[in-house]
């Protein structure tokens, strides 16, 4: 049976009720409002929301994932080629006789930058023989020539010539007509006149270039060593780009991480065949961030072994 609906309160008590209501709504503030209405919209905004469960975006890698290694140290997980893909390709290696004036042709247009040394505007500047280095005179420079006997020889990193000077001795008392090949961009670094006050700057030249050559020309040796005034990354790629290749390289330039992979891995591109590349500041207080670190991750992504010889690093590539 259907119930019937209650009766409906008496006329006096619905009156009652309205003016309740209308003293609640009353005491509503417009600020009040507002905040009821911000709270009400957040509500209905979680609501709305996905649930955890919703499939989120994702980020596209600009890097392919498989090039990323697991780990830093895992060199199965990293392919040579990541780490030794520089886009310059050699060419056929020049006699070894053409070095030189492959050399002269491409950097000096043919003449000596020995001719007419020293311009005027500095000669009065130059110490007679300025010649200063670190490590330079040590027993793996005898060791390594004696064992190569190199016809070329590459020092990426040169300052005043100390070393290089130091191999053209050596080479003329084994009878070897050796060609060494000095590059570097002769600027020093920010602050070395500090500890160079000797060396002279005009107009912002601190005059690396002309003390070197002044150390070549006062030593009797322009006719063994020749130089290239370049960074170290962009004279790389031009000797590989003219087929200018070495039996021994030394590799001493900038000492941090990426200047010394960047340097070891150019040179060896124009190492011959059973060459030598060698090296500085094996220790030092980098230890392995520096150029420690770069020497044993190219040895071991590249299968060689490291040998030491005083705080010289060497690498046999045979």
């Amino acid at each position: 049976m259907k119930q019937e609906p209650p009766p409906s309160p008496p006329l006096h008590h619905r009156h009652h009720r309205k003016r309740r209501v209308a003293l609640v709504l009353k005491k509503f503030t417009k600020p009040t409002a507002y905040f009821v209405l911000l709270i009400l919209s957040f509500f209905l905004g979680y609501l709305s929301a996905p649930s955890s469960s919703s499939k989120k975006p994702t980020l596209t890698s600009r890097i392919p994932l498989e090039t990323i290694p697991a780990t830093f140290n895992s060199a199965a997980a990293v392919p040579v080629a990541d780490h030794n893909s520089f886009s310059i390709q050699c060419v056929d290696p020049v006699k070894s006789e053409k070095v030189r004036q492959t050399v002269l042709d491409r950097v000096f247009h043919g003449k000596s930058p020995w001719q007419n040394f020293p311009p005027a505007h500095v000669s009065t500047l130059l110490r007679q023989n300025r010649i200063r280095g670190w490590g330079s005179t040590g027993a793996v420079f005898e060791n390594l020539i004696r064992r190569v006997r190199p016809r070329t020889i590459i020092e990426v990193g040169t300052f005043l010539g100390a070393s290089a000077l130091h191999m053209t001795k050596l080479t003329r008392q084994l009878g070897l007509k050796t060609q060494i090949l000095c590059i570097d961009d002769f600027r020093g670094w920010p602050g070395f006149l500090n500890k160079f006050k000797d060396i002279k700057m005009v107009n912002g030249d601190v005059l690396l270039m002309y003390q070197f050559m002044q150390n070549v020309f006062y030593a009797n040796a322009t006719e063994s060593v020749l130089f290239m005034p370049f960074s170290t990354g962009s004279a790389l790629d031009k000797l590989c780009e003219w087929g200018v290749f070495a039996e021994l390289i030394e590799v001493d330039a900038g000492h941090d991480f990426h200047s010394a992979w960047t340097d070891i891995n150019k040179a060896y591109k124009i190492l011959r065949p059973g060459g030598v590349i060698f090296g500085h500041d094996y220790f030092t207080s980098a230890d392995n961030k520096g150029v420690r670190r770069a020497v044993n991750l190219f040895a071991r992504l590249n299968n060689f072994r490291v040998q030491l010889d005083g705080q010289h690093w060497v690498i046999h590539s045979n």
